[in-house]
This record gives structure tokens, sequence and C-alpha cells, in this order.
């Protein structure tokens, strides 16, 4: 059957090889932890929002400047990235692997696919903050996925980070934006790919030092052995 890739399964393998490897190997996740319903909430609004400037050939003035290209046109496209079941998808016949992912968004520059992300966060990002190698990993993705799929992928993505700033009567909530290029490749995509692979097919790695949860699993796997 093989190995079935997600952007998120392969951060996992960035965070953590060992992590990974078990979950993959020996069905042994990492706890789940409570997660809101309004980052979910937000990501269809802020779609619904984007769609409406797409109807006009347009881009939401918070982005406008901001960004290269134009959103893609073709609205039933779009639909069909967006979902998990109808995404984009990519199978690597001598890796054993499929590599799948759902795009909130994407640009068109020259040609060129870029992939857009939109992010909800509680305050302003700031840069340095260790995030953009986790999000890199993601955009990377999408571009050797489009790619793959024959839609040229273009050297950059879009990260747009969406935040509160203050509320207002009737329940309005102004949200400030930031828009933040990320340098994508294709080639570091794959070597991801590859890297993941030979790592699920080779022995149990050793616990990450930094890693909170593999003290938690060395236990739970001394349980099961």
């Amino acid at each position: 059957m093989g190995y079935r890739f997600s952007p998120t399964s392969l951060n996992l393998f960035l965070n953590c090889p060992r992590c990974f490897w078990l979950q993959f190997n020996r069905d042994i996740h990492r706890p789940k932890t409570f997660f809101p319903s309004l980052p979910g909430g937000m990501d269809l609004a802020i779609k619904d929002y984007y769609d409406r400037y797409r109807s006009q050939n347009e881009l939401p003035p918070e982005i406008d400047g901001r960004v290269r290209g134009r959103l893609v046109g073709d609205q039933k496209l779009m639909d069909r990235w967006r979902n998990w079941k109808t995404g984009l998808k990519v199978s690597i016949v001598e890796l054993d692997v499929t590599l799948f992912g759902a795009l909130d968004d994407c640009l068109i520059d020259a040609g060129e696919y870029l992939p857009l992300d939109y992010k909800t966060r509680g305050f302003k990002p700031e840069k340095g903050n260790g995030m953009e190698p986790y999000y890199r990993n993601q955009l990377d993705c999408y571009a050797l996925l489009l790619e793959t799929e024959g839609f040229s992928a273009g050297p950059r993505g879009y990260l747009v980070y969406y935040y509160p700033i203050s509320v207002y009567g009737q329940g309005t909530v102004k949200f400030g934006v930031e828009t933040v290029e990320i340098e994508v490749d294709v080639g570091r995509a794959r070597k991801t790919v590859e890297r993941a692979a030979a790592c699920l097919n080779g022995p149990e790695p050793a616990a990450h030092a930094r890693c909170e949860y593999c003290g938690w699993q060395s236990r739970l796997v001394s349980e099961f052995d």
C-alpha cells in the first residue's frame, strides 16, 4: 500500500524523526490536544472573502501590492485544490509514497503558480519566531504538488497572517494583516519526502533530545514490548 504523506506529517518528520517513525510504523501517535473551532471558522470565512475578490479578478486590498500576481481565476479548480479528498496528489512510485495536500489559495504570476496560505494568530507575528522553516516545508510541498500536476511552480509562496487588534460594536472585530514572502524549492520538498521514506524503512530513530514527547513514547513502547 505504501505511505501517504501530507505536509503536516512531513513537518512531524522534520520536528522529530522518532515520533514520525512511531506514528507510521507502530501506530503510536502524539497525544491529541484541544483544538479551538475559531481558526477553522476563520479559515472558511477568509476563503469566502477571497472568492468574492476572485470573481471580480481582483486581490483583497490588504494584500494588493504585497504579493506578486493575481488569484487563480478558476473557482472550480480552486475548490478542488482546497478539498482534502480531491486536492493535489502525487504518487512517487520508486519510493512507494503518495504526497497529498489541500491549498488555501494560489496566485499566478507570468504563468507560474505561487501557493498562498492563510494563518490566523492571536497576536502579530514577529520575524525570526522560528515558524518559517515549518511553513516553508508546507509551501515547498504545495509547489512540488503543483509542479507534478503540470502547473509550473514559481520560486516563492506567501503566508498571510490575520490577527485581532480590537473589537467594536455589533461584534465587529478589526484584524491586522501581515504578508510574508517565502522562498520555495521543489527539489527541497522532494528531498524531504525521500528522507522521510528512508526513515520509515530503517530502524527506529533515537529519541530526539529536544522532543518533549519522546520520553512519554518510550514508556508507552516499553509497555507494548
